[in-house]
């Protein structure tokens, strides 16, 4: 029973650590798809209705795709718009990125090469919903600036972003088009995105870009500023944050579950050895030698219960992984299903933690064996 109760604790620590793991991945990646990790851009927004752009190659730029951590840097052009159809009016951002609108509005060009349509685009979700467009419909949209511009998009696909409040629903579409919308060159972007890499530090990489830019003799990259995807949306990571406690009191509590089943089965054990042990005390072995067999006994057992913990818990994310059995409303947690993801290093110390903490239970129910007088029990046997 003991070791039964092991395996359960360890599967419920191991599903929480990925569920904690994939949650943590698809939503900065998610984030990163908005707003990049790190952004650069000028100081004056360029969502505004006179958009302000900044050079596409910068002098430092060889420098910054040299910092540890830095995956890439993606030029990006944005401009603010309403969409209309019927009587149906609603704000929105426009994001050029280079020819990747895909199904998620990141992924893969949509129809790309000469058969792309002209102006493809990738919408929200919930602008779908409040729309009524879809795959294949166009999509009327007026930019407000100096002048009013209209231009009629194909909507190629349909994607769900992070945050999709009405607010801030984020259209995809390609660099080159918002280029030609903003009246800009090919050599000129609203922004540089940087893209980490997976342990990589926000806040770190953030710092180190801000302070190449700052100390360059170029007056241009010296009027750009640096923001974190972090400081853009910090109700997500402080969600993120209070996920990864609940999964740090799950470890904590399912820790303790599983060293006093141990501590149980420990004293169930000694018990009924109490003959036993008083044998071996009498052939001269020492307290200290018979409450460390008996702990290795115990170590034994947690072994196993990990052993089929950790495979009941891997098949559990195998076969959530790839049907995404176990569904979510997004409105709630920002995806759609429950998201996995095996990060090795934390589940080995997540195993490792366990591991201990259920040694270090199973050391008081040792000491009993010094309480056990030899000449009562052999004399009762």
């Amino acid at each position: 029973m003991a070791a039964i109760a092991i395996a359960v604790s360890f599967f419920i620590i191991i599903v929480a650590v990925a569920v904690s793991a994939g949650f943590r991945n698809v939503i900065r990646e998610g984030v990163a798809a908005m707003a990049g990790d790190v952004r650069i851009q000028p100081y004056v927004s360029a969502a505004g209705e006179d958009p302000v752009s900044m050079p596409l190659h910068l002098p430092s730029q060889d420098k910054l795709l040299a910092l540890p951590g830095v995956a890439g840097i993606e030029p990006v052009a944005v401009r603010a718009g309403i969409v209309k159809n019927g009587d149906i009016i609603h704000g929105v951002v426009v994001k050029g990125i280079p020819d990747q609108v895909g199904n998620d509005g990141r992924q893969g060009p949509v129809m790309a090469g000469p058969d792309r349509p002209s102006l493809a685009v990738s919408i929200p979700h919930r602008l779908s919903e409040i729309t009524g467009l879809g795959v294949g419909d166009e999509m009327v949209t007026y930019f407000v600036g100096e002048k009013v511009r209209v231009r009629k998009f194909h909507i190629a696909a349909v994607h769900r972003d992070l945050v999709e409040v009405d607010d801030n629903l984020l259209v995809y579409a390609n660099l080159s088009d918002i280029q030609r919308l903003n009246g800009w060159g090919a050599d000129e972007v609203s922004s540089l995105d940087v893209t980490l890499e997976e342990r990589a530090s926000q806040k770190e990489v953030a710092e180190a870009v801000g302070h190449i830019l700052a100390s360059s003799g170029d007056e241009a990259e010296q009027r750009l500023y640096v923001t974190s995807s972090r400081d853009s949306y910090p109700q997500i990571f402080d969600w993120l944050t209070l996920l990864d406690f609940n999964v740090l009191v799950i470890l904590i509590l399912m820790t303790v579950v599983a060293g006093f089943n141990m501590v149980s089965g420990l004293l169930i054990m000694l018990l009924r050895n109490i003959p036993t042990i008083g044998t071996l005390k009498t052939m001269g072995m020492s307290d200290g030698a018979i409450g460390r067999l008996f702990v290795r006994i115990g170590a034994r057992a947690v072994l196993r219960g990990m052993a089929v913990g950790n495979v009941l818990a891997l098949a559990f994310c195998l076969v959530q992984g790839t049907t995404h059995l176990i569904p979510l409303d997004p409105a709630n947690y920002f995806v759609p299903w429950v998201p996995v993801h095996i990060d090795v290093l934390w589940v080995l110390a997540a195993d490792a933690a366990a591991f201990l903490g259920i040694l270090a239970l199973e050391w008081f129910p040792s000491r009993v064996v010094a309480s056990i007088d030899p000449a009562r029990t052999v004399k009762a046997d």
